[in-house]
């Protein structure tokens, strides 16, 4: 699908992957709403591409279904949605200070599952009542996952469950939703210059970007924002998980 003139959501659009992508999506012509807990960069950054802004808590029902209805009035239906709103955490199923919390797992899942699932469920069923482009499609959704899907280290016990369910999801998804032409597709990046990261020491940054074999470096942001463009683009790419990280397999710890 070439973006241009279509409406993008992106959740998490106001930091990192979500940024870079909204970003990337506005430069090839879309029309890009973003969502973002941080409302404020959010405002800055869709003043900068032309987008709109939204607040919502990805993981409501009702104000989802609500802000799916108010988007189609302010900008038409999204044909294009990715899921980047997540939350990461580091702690052992075990720890010095006992067994994991199980609300802390929860969250996890909560935002990086449900919230996904929320935005894919409601956006997939504005679009099988759309119109069909020249070739037959409709939309395009693509979330976000991660090498910890495949390759997770003691400690992210509940990010890499989270992740892999997203893995998980997206074949059936597509398989489903194929009849509608409208394709599902995640991107699993490794190693990432994020806010998070950036905050790092540079010493600690190059400890992490040695593990990675060719580029031997933490990955861009806009990196996976044009992967992100080339899977909206590459009607061919449907019911896959690609991973985005220069080859890299994590250690265990």
């Amino acid at each position: 699908m070439n973006p241009k003139g279509h409406v993008a959501i992106v959740t998490g659009g106001a930091s990192g992957l979500g940024e870079a992508t909204a970003r990337r999506l506005a430069q090839a012509g879309a029309k890009v709403a973003i969502i973002d807990r941080n409302s404020e960069r959010a405002m800055t950054i869709a003043h900068d591409i032309g987008g709109r802004t939204y607040t919502l808590d990805v993981t409501d029902s009702a104000a989802a279904e609500a802000f799916f209805a108010q988007i189609a009035s302010d900008m038409g239906v999204a044909r294009i949605l990715v899921n980047c709103a997540g939350l990461a955490l580091a702690k052992r199923i075990v720890g010095r200070e006992g067994p994991h919390s199980l609300e802390d797992f929860a969250k996890i899942m909560n935002v990086n599952v449900m919230g996904s699932f929320n935005m894919l469920r409601l956006a997939a069923a504005a679009l099988t009542q759309v119109e069909p482009l020249a070739d037959g499609e409709r939309g395009v959704i693509v979330s976000t996952a991660s090498c910890a899907a495949y390759d997770g280290q003691i400690g992210q016990a509940a990010y890499a469950a989270s992740k892999g369910a997203i893995v998980a999801l997206t074949l059936p998804a597509a398989r489903e939703f194929a009849q509608f032409g409208i394709r599902v597709l995640a991107i699993a990046p490794g190693l990432f210059q994020t806010p998070l990261v950036a905050a790092l020491p540079q010493a600690a940054q190059d400890s992490l970007a040695v593990a990675i074999p060719y580029p031997a470096r933490l990955g861009r942001p806009d990196e996976f924002g044009h992967l992100v463009l080339h899977c909206v683009e590459n009607i061919y790419l449907n019911g896959e998980t690609i991973r985005l990280d220069g080859a890299l397999r994590m250690a265990s710890k």
